[in-house]
């Protein structure tokens, strides 16, 4: 059995346990916000158009995605005013545009960056991968990683959120082109799917469909809508995703290899002329949610919290708002269960895209917005 198989296993029974501790209505029950007196905001950086996501490097630097195409450096606290070149060029329509960027595991040796971005034409695009080095200011050695098929005509849903696994394979979040949910159920196509690749784009042996010809071999997951958060939590060997329900109906999954999610068969989504996707919430066959958002928050981004900075907090997972415009704390227990949530950042009335934490034990997070998207760093208050 390889480690990602036994992984997995560990996390379908976790999810059992999780669901049946938790009623519909537990589930539909706003958060409590927390008070802001409790943490300290600061900015680092402003100014910045729609930022998608933030890395940090060894030695400092963090880099910052502008969906615009833009990739951002902030070098000894300062954001550079010239943008790094070499960025491969993306279709900016949309949701669509520069969405993720990774640093490679080895990146103190390599320089390897990974960057997921829509590419092509209003009529024809999708959700692709690329890697390049970073040598000072400029990318260079840039190759294609892998592309999702089909091209879509669509300027929505393209997922885009990555991360590596412990044994060094890619895990990339698709959506469903809004337009073609259906798809999402068919996985020979990567619609509405979570893919996974090795850094140069092959396929791992150990995939649940990898004798499969065409996309399938590539499927991890399938039956999603739009996921835009991925967590790989290593306490409890958990790969965790959350993904935009239309107007109510976002989830917290944890991915099993080769599970049906159930969109749009089995949701909790209400469509936006008000009526329910389906008369179907759950059925078997479908991995079940750990938590369900109605209405919609809009979640954005996610990071798994390793640090000890905020006391009680290692170990819980922290997930963006758009529309809901906040943070929130989802507290676990040893086996995955969620069994608390916050909401923090009310106060800024702001959109939330993505959180991360970074080397100090800090949380940071993106404001979205066009002309002054914002870099926030959260730490306890009096710190």
């Amino acid at each position: 059995m390889t480690r990602m198989t036994a992984m997995m296993r560990l996390a379908a029974a976790a999810g059992i346990m999780a669901l049946a501790a938790c009623t519909a209505q537990e589930m539909q029950d706003p958060a409590p916000a927390m008070s802001a007196d409790l943490y300290t905001v600061e900015e680092i950086a402003g100014g910045l158009v729609h930022p998608w996501d933030i890395e940090f490097l060894p030695g400092g630097d963090i880099l910052v995605t502008e969906r615009s195409g833009a990739l951002r450096r902030i070098s000894g606290g300062v954001l550079e005013d010239a943008p790094i070149t070499g960025v491969p060029q993306v279709h900016a329509e949309g949701q669509g545009g520069l969405l993720d960027v990774v640093a490679a595991p080895d990146f103190a040796a390599s320089g390897m960056l990974y960057f997921s971005y829509s590419m092509g034409e209003a009529d024809a695009n999708t959700t692709e991968v690329w890697r390049a080095r970073l040598d000072d200011g400029a990318l260079v050695d840039g190759a294609r990683v892998f592309t999702a098929d089909p091209l879509r005509d669509t300027s929505s849903h393209f997922g885009g959120r990555m991360t590596f696994l412990p044994d060094n394979t890619i895990v990339l979040t698709l959506g469903d082109a809004f337009a073609y949910r259906e798809q999402a159920q068919i996985r020979q196509n990567h619609l509405g799917t979570i893919v996974r690749f090795n850094p140069d784009g092959s396929i791992p042996a150990d995939n649940p469909f990898a004798q499969d010809e065409g996309p399938a071999a590539f499927v991890l997951s399938y039956g999603h809508r739009n996921v835009q958060g991925i967590a790989w939590d290593p306490q409890r060997e958990l790969l965790w995703e959350h993904e935009h329900g239309p107007q109510g109906g976002d989830e917290l999954n944890v991915i099993t290899p080769g599970a049906n999610y159930g969109w749009p068969i089995a949701t909790d989504g209400i469509d936006y002329n008000g009526a329910r996707i389906s008369p179907i919430t759950s059925h078997d066959g479908f991995e079940a949610p750990r938590r369900v958002w109605v209405p919609s928050i809009a979640p954005g981004g996610m990071a798994w919290y390793s640090g000890t900075l905020f006391e009680g907090w290692t170990g819980d997972l922290f997930i963006t708002a758009l529309a809901g415009q906040a943070l929130h704390h989802i507290q676990l227990d040893a086996d995955g269960a969620v069994i608390g949530e916050e909401r923090l950042l009310t106060e800024l009335e702001a959109r939330i895209r993505q959180v991360a934490e970074g080397p100090d034990g800090a949380l940071y997070v993106l404001t979205d917005d066009a002309e002054d998207g914002k870099v926030l760093r959260i730490t306890p208050a009096g710190e």
